[in-house]
């Protein structure tokens, strides 16, 4: 608690505190104080102008980056799906060309087949081996026939199906008119043989069909 003789004393040091500093010395003060106050906000107010330029030339620098990456996004994207097309095609051309080659080996085949199936050993030349010649053209037409039906079952994986002439009007989208025969009875342009097979590719002509057509004129 506080006694007399020290409150008398506070009195004694605040007065002379008030004697000391008059009216015009607390105001100079304060006009010194609040310029010191002003030239403070005026250079944080520089600063914050200078940090908010340097933050927009940020932004727009940032934002062209984005621009330019976004934009080599798209030419990179544009080549890639040119590059995937372009492969696609030529994966196409080779399974076009490949399968054209089965096909040839496949013409063979028949061909040789039916060599086989209309062939005779002549009785009086071959009188002594003829039943073993009758034999082996049997076991090689089997192993022919083996081998078509692989090149058949080959063709329907990959979609690829024999076209259907016989008896058919010429159709110029998958036939071609290599010979000509009259017949009366039939139509004008109606498919009489087949001379060559045609094959379609995921239906889509892989080879044309030559064949042979009736004209009546």
């Amino acid at each position: 608690m506080i006694t007399e003789a020290q409150k008398k004393q506070l009195l004694e040091q605040f007065q002379s505190y008030l004697d000391q500093n008059t009216v015009e010395s607390v105001l100079n003060s304060d006009v010194i104080n609040s310029s010191s106050l002003l030239n403070d906000l005026s250079g944080l107010k520089s600063a914050i102008n200078a940090e908010s330029n340097h933050f927009k030339h940020s932004l727009e620098t940032l934002h062209s980056a984005l621009l330019t990456v976004q934009q080599d996004n798209k030419v990179l994207a544009a080549t890639l799906t040119a590059s995937t097309e372009q492969l696609k095609q030529q994966h196409e051309e080779l399974k076009h060309n490949m399968l054209l080659e089965l096909i040839e080996i496949y013409d063979r085949l028949n061909s040789g087949m039916q060599i086989l199936q209309n062939y005779r050993p002549v009785k009086s030349v071959f009188k002594n081996s003829r039943k073993k010649d009758i034999s082996f053209i049997k076991r090689f037409d089997q192993g022919q026939g083996m081998t078509i039906r692989r090149f058949e079952q080959l063709f329907h994986r990959y979609q690829v199906s024999k076209i259907n002439c016989l008896g058919k009007p010429l159709d110029p989208e998958t036939m071609i008119a290599v010979e000509t025969s009259h017949e009366k009875k039939l139509e004008n342009g109606i498919v009489l043989e087949e001379l060559r097979a045609g094959f379609l590719y995921q239906n889509k002509v892989l080879r044309l069909a030559e064949v042979k057509v009736n004209r009546r004129d």
